[in-house]
């Protein structure tokens, strides 16, 4: 049977399950937690799964008959999808006539002649200008071009894409009953490529895909994506009533009339961290509205995750993290980077999650009379109740994508390795550590990831230390393992001995290298966060109470969760239930007993406890430091702008000084989201100043705020410390 998270279980598990809720339920908190957790399982989304719980879909790996069959034969194969209710595809120019005669156009054209004076024929030319520069055209020949050189590509780059066929099947019925939007999960330029590949290898409805003008400078490229169905779209518009018309009427006619799926990434660009970023709310809007409006009787939103086990572009995201540009994309750079084919980028797994309904999202939030008021073609801005509601679907929506990625090994094994670099390092103890210690906690960590329900694809039959070595041979460029100790490629004389070219750069510029790696392996790292920072942001906020008494512990629960609300998918207002779920695992878990009045650590629960706030040191320290800055540093002229490449160069100094530990602190995505949370807190407000964008700082209440994130930096008052 299914269960309502998606994840297939017998009924003997649901009997367990339901066994072990019932001994949880007996205790005077647990059955707060229990209360609550049920419902938040009552959501549409997503729900709290027990722990133990690891049985999911099955994989099939679409390579494995790639290596054994022709691919031209593949490519050249009979294509029939199954469309929305049979419907026939629509031709571009007809669907171009469509959107151009729709009344929503028409009254947004005649508004623009009014305001600016212009003609109606001359402002409908720029609307067709507008869609023109906009639109797909979607052509089988190139899909099946695609589809051969994909394959020859994915087969020397892979070992192996898995996908699970259930969701696969469900996606083909929701498309026969309701418009369909694709969510896929963004960490590579391969997503898109790789959604239509998947799409076409299981004879399912290729959809037309969001993609950013920037690959329109691809020549040849370019046309060649817009040929299998990428339709292109500024990165930003602002207050452009008529390109915004233009788009969002393009947008929904395909999604009104069942012409294609429409496939768009929730997180608006690609997270070069591996950690979720804050939803964007544009085209989620935009594909709800013909249900809010009426215009269909539902929609069915797709949630699907992507995970790599290795990434193509790790240092490239690694580099930029440090601010080095990212490179124009253009055909020649293309071409260039065909070296990677000679790379080995282990396997990939997409996971296509449940179809959720907009109208069960929407049932019990939306009043849908308020469409009724105002005639549906005439654009308005969306009420306060339908922002809210958008705004939490979207959160919800990256949340089911979180819960089902997969993690492989290397994923545990970075985490162990990146905490045991900060401890030596602090400790000015030998770096690394024994093959023989890490592949010992890799088994502790695999299990308690299991326990917090991760799903982690660790092979069954292959013993500990080979899945581990297998882990290290893939990210040779990350680790290195020496008489028979493990540690990251960042140490002193990595960059060779005296005499050697290489060993005359600066200490500047051999930090900005070893961070490279270091951010290379959090990035790996942050795969898993969302497994674990509801129990993390509970460790650290016992550490930084000041008693056990549970309410003081919930207050800086509170404090962590409000101020990391821009780093990790936390959905809004649900800060009791995330409390309620960290409460649950640590204490199922055997790591907190929790009373009325107490949360108190258990005696074998101290080495998960250190595990976790550990692995959130490195944000709590990037805040400090931040915080840090803009009170130590002149900033009555500071803006936005000015504000990443002075905080890093103040980052630099510090971390040469030794009075840092972590390199990841240099992250930019680190501090954007720090500076993102004081001024959500006030401490920070943007002024109108000399400059946009001119930042005023509270250097009381910033100072008050770093002091909460966990005491005083070693900046403040002795230089000589280290954390």
């Amino acid at each position: 049977m299914l269960s309502s998270s998606g994840v297939v279980v017998d009924e003997e598990e649901e009997e367990q399950e339901e066994e072990q809720r019932g001994l949880w339920c007996s205790g005077p908190f647990g059955l707060t937690v229990f209360v609550n957790a049920d419902k938040m399982s009552s959501g549409a989304v997503y729900s709290h799964k027990d722990p133990m719980l690891k049985k999911r879909d099955d994989f099939e790996d679409i390579l494995e008959e790639r290596r054994t069959s022709s691919d031209l034969r593949y490519a050249l194969r009979c294509y029939t999808p199954v469309l929305y209710k049979g419907v026939t595809p629509c031709k571009t120019s007809v669907l171009k006539s469509m959107v151009l005669q729709s009344d929503q156009l028409h009254y947004v054209i005649n508004q623009v002649s009014k305001e600016s004076g212009r003609a109606a024929d001359d402002v409908r030319e720029e609307a067709s200008a507008i869609l023109e520069e906009m639109a797909h055209s979607l052509q089988l020949s190139t899909v099946r071009f695609f589809a051969f050189m994909l394959s020859k590509v994915f087969k020397t780059l892979f070992r192996s894409i898995c996908v699970n066929e259930e969701g696969i099947q469900r996606l083909q019925q929701a498309i026969q009953e309701h418009p369909v939007v694709l969510l896929p999960s963004h960490r590579s330029y391969m997503d898109f490529l790789l959604m239509s590949y998947i799409l076409y290898t299981y004879d399912v409805a290729l959809p037309v895909i969001a993609a950013g003008m920037d690959f329109m400078g691809m020549k040849f490229v370019g046309e060649m994506l817009r040929m299998s169905g990428a339709f292109f779209i500024r990165r930003s518009f602002g207050g452009d009533k008529l390109y915004w018309s233009v788009f969002s009427e393009y947008v929904k006619t395909m999604l009104k009339n069942g012409y294609a799926p429409v496939e768009f990434f929730l997180e608006g660009t690609r997270s070069r961290t591996s950690k979720s970023l804050t939803p964007k709310l544009g085209l989620l809007n935009i594909v709800m509205d013909p249900f809010l409006k009426g215009e269909v009787f539902d929609v069915n939103v797709v949630p699907v995750s992507i995970s790599y086990e290795r990434i193509l572009e790790e240092s490239l995201y690694a580099r930029e993290l440090l601010g080095v540009p990212k490179p124009k994309e253009s055909t020649s750079g293309l071409f260039k980077a065909r070296k990677v084919l000679s790379e080995d980028y282990g396997s990939i797994h997409v996971y296509f999650g449940q179809p959720v309904s907009v109208r069960s999202l929407a049932e019990g939030r939306v009043n849908r009379c308020q469409f009724n008021l105002v005639p549906r073609h005439i654009p308005r801005r969306p009420s306060e109740e339908i922002q809210s509601f958008v705004n939490d679907s979207a959160y919800r929506l990256v949340r089911a994508q979180e819960e089902n990625m997969v993690l492989k090994p290397w994923v545990l094994l970075a985490s162990l390795l990146l905490q045991n670099h900060h401890q030596n390092r602090a400790a000015g103890q030998k770096p690394g550590m024994a093959l023989d210690e890490l592949t010992t906690q890799a088994v502790w960590l695999r299990d308690v990831s299991r326990q917090y329900g991760a799903f982690l694809h660790w092979p069954d039959h292959t013993s500990p230390s080979e899945v581990v070595s297998s882990g290290l041979s893939l990210h040779r460029a990350l680790v290195r393992v020496c008489e028979g100790r493990v540690q990251l490629a960042v140490e002193q004389g990595e960059q060779g001995g005296p005499g050697d070219p290489r060993s005359t750069v600066t200490p500047e510029e051999e930090l900005l290298s070893q961070a490279v790696v270091v951010l290379s392996c959090a990035s790996y790292r942050n795969q898993m966060l969302h497994v674990f920072v509801r129990p993390a942001l509970l460790a650290s906020a016992i550490h930084i109470a000041s008693s056990n008494q549970k309410q003081e512990v919930f207050n800086s629960f509170s404090f962590l969760r409000n101020m990391f609300s821009s780093e990790f998918i936390l959905c809004p207002g649900a800060t009791v239930q995330d409390f309620e779920e960290a409460c649950y695992l640590l204490v199922k878990t055997g790591v907190l007993q929790v009373t009325q009045q107490e949360v108190l650590v258990t005696e074998r629960g101290h080495r998960t406890l250190a595990f976790l706030t550990s692995m959130l040191d490195p944000f709590l320290q990037g805040y400090q430091v931040v915080c840090r800055f803009l009170c130590e540093e002149d900033t009555e002229t500071l803006t936005e702008k000015q504000f990443i490449p002075a905080v890093r160069k103040f980052i630099v100094n510090h971390l040469l000084a030794g009075r840092l530990r972590y390199a990841e602190v240099l992250s930019s995505d680190l501090q954007k989201n720090a500076l993102a949370a004081l001024q959500r807190l006030g401490a920070v407000r943007k002024i109108k100043g000399v400059e946009p964008g001119t930042l005023k700082v509270n250097r009381v209440m910033v100072n008050s705020l770093e002091d909460t994130l966990g005491g005083k930096l070693p900046t403040q008052k002795s230089v000589s410390a280290r954390l």
